[in-house]
């Protein structure tokens, strides 16, 4: 007795849609071969400088010439210099003010310019907020220098009109740190203000037309139908945001801190760049940045774990799931 073809099951389907997805793909695969050749030239080959950091390097010497290995001395040398640890807790401070102004400010500017109904204010208002993103810090650095000055800038001329004396924002370790906040939040809050946007210009109109049938305002709609739409966008960012809290901004505080304010603006970046280019301590510099490597890891890893134990948050496909939650019309691809 013969036996019965056996139908196409799941199995079967599912090696056909891999197939077909594969092939699909293909070329946006492609597509990232350039910039895998990129990092892996620029990011990975040179990770076999990290053996400096174990070394009593000598340049003339070079990577493999016979360099005096001195195991962890580099890092007792490090961890022995008095700046040490204000430079750590500079660096978390000012990283720490940037990431919470950096989600509030976006935010409440966001649900702000979502209630302006003028077509042509609100993206005139987006084109002029989001224009600072593009400049780098040498040409903003130069801009602040001048707007902040304690004698020529206007800021100043205009504190002095209203009575209060001059005040020194990049020359005073009082006002050096919340200086680097306020201007790094003006160049970047434009960018993750369209963020906030296109998350609340995903949030279903039906629930504000339901709403506004049960009789809430503007504010009990954004408090009840708008926060809660993006609250998944605001938490992965924030959680996101955990990997960056040892970066407190190499470019903005190299193009405009001093050595008057290093007391309190004098991070682990700009430390490392001193030390390995200026006092060529090349190997404790090395030791100093591949701690901050490690922990930063450690950092990224744990924040990509938790985002996707509340989120499912993964690389490539973690947005389309995000916005099939937000938006149920959505498809997943």
């Amino acid at each position: 007795m013969s036996k019965p073809t056996p139908a196409l099951g799941n199995g079967r389907r599912r090696s056909f849609r891999f197939g077909y997805k594969t092939k699909r793909e293909m070329p946006l695969h492609f597509m990232l071969l350039p910039g895998l050749v990129l990092i892996l030239i620029f990011s990975y080959v040179p990770m076999v400088g990290v053996t400096i950091a174990f070394q009593n390097f000598i340049p003339l010497k070079g990577l493999f010439g016979g360099q005096e290995w001195v195991g962890l001395d580099n890092f007792d040398y490090v961890f022995s210099m008095p700046t040490i640890w204000q430079v750590v807790w500079n660096t978390l401070r000012i990283a720490a003010l940037k990431i919470i102004a950096g989600l509030v400010v976006p935010i409440a500017f966001a649900l702000l310019l979502n209630e302006v109904r003028n077509v042509f204010f609100k993206r005139a208002t987006q084109t002029i907020i989001y224009f600072p993103y593009f400049l780098s810090w040498i040409i903003l650095g130069g801009i602040l220098i001048d707007i902040l000055s304690p004698s020529t800038g206007i800021v100043n001329k205009f504190l002095g009109w209203l009575g209060v004396g001059p005040i020194f924002f990049l020359g005073e370790n009082a006002w050096f740190p919340y200086t680097m906040v306020v201007s790094d939040i003006w160049k970047t809050f434009g960018f993750n203000t369209i963020i906030y946007l296109a998350a609340i210009t995903s949030i279903d109109p039906s629930l504000y037309e339901a709403a506004a049938a049960d009789g809430a305002g503007r504010w009990k709609q954004t408090w009840h139908v708008t926060l809660p739409g993006m609250h998944m966008i605001i938490v992965l960012l924030m959680v996101l945001s955990l990997g960056t809290v040892l970066d407190a901004g190499f470019d903005q505080i190299f193009n405009l801190y001093s050595p008057q304010v290093y007391e309190s603006g004098d991070i682990v970046d700009t430390m490392v760049y001193r030390m390995g280019l200026q006092q060529t301590q090349f190997g404790p510099s090395t030791a100093v940045g591949l701690l901050k490597s490690l922990v930063s890891f450690i950092l990224i890893s744990t924040s990509y774990l938790v985002a996707y134990r509340l989120f499912k948050y993964r690389l490539f496909s973690g947005g389309n799931r995000i916005a099939a939650q937000t938006n149920p019309r959505s498809e997943n691809i």
